[in-house]
């Protein structure tokens, strides 16, 4: 044992300790004092400016990647409808002996549901359609179709050519 202590009794505390050691509890009690630092919750505006440059640069980054991909699906839909309408139209040619004279009847007649949208006007009414002639020249039907477009494809070719 200590000196000065008996058994089953607690060591005496002078006064000054004691009153140092309310004033600890009451500072722990409030959370923080004027040399220690607060505990607190969320983030700096400098953390997110951060964050949001970081956002912004990946964004910058993967937007030209993006664009690449949406025009390769538009000219894979492209190639898609036109191969589709070129072979309703051969169909239609080889059923009743004569071309269609609008895509409207290959809906009418059943080939088609609809007529498709050209993916890069957006419209069906787009389509441009090459007639077909008699012999004095003469147009007597739908003999192919091209996009309306005035754009240039990917490869460099106009997609009025496909």
């Amino acid at each position: 044992m200590g000196l000065g202590m008996t058994p089953g009794r607690k060591p005496a505390i002078s006064n000054q300790q004691s009153a140092a050691s309310g004033q600890l509890d009451s500072v722990a009690a409030r959370g923080s004092t004027r040399g220690t630092p607060r505990f607190r919750r969320g983030f700096t505006l400098i953390e997110m400016l951060i964050v949001v440059t970081i956002i912004g640069i990946l964004v910058t980054l993967a937007q030209p990647s993006f664009n690449r991909a949406v025009t390769a699906a538009k000219e894979a839909t492209l190639k898609e409808n036109l191969f589709v309408l070129r072979d309703v139209i051969d169909q239609f040619y080889a059923d009743n002996t004569k071309y269609p004279t609008a895509l409207t009847e290959l809906v009418e007649k059943g080939y088609i549901r609809q007529v498709p949208k050209d993916p890069i006007t957006g419209s069906a009414e787009s389509w441009v359609v090459v007639p077909a002639t008699d012999e004095q020249g003469q147009p007597v039907g739908v003999f192919d179709v091209k996009s309306g477009s005035d754009r240039t494809a990917r490869d460099g070719s106009r997609y009025a050519d496909w």
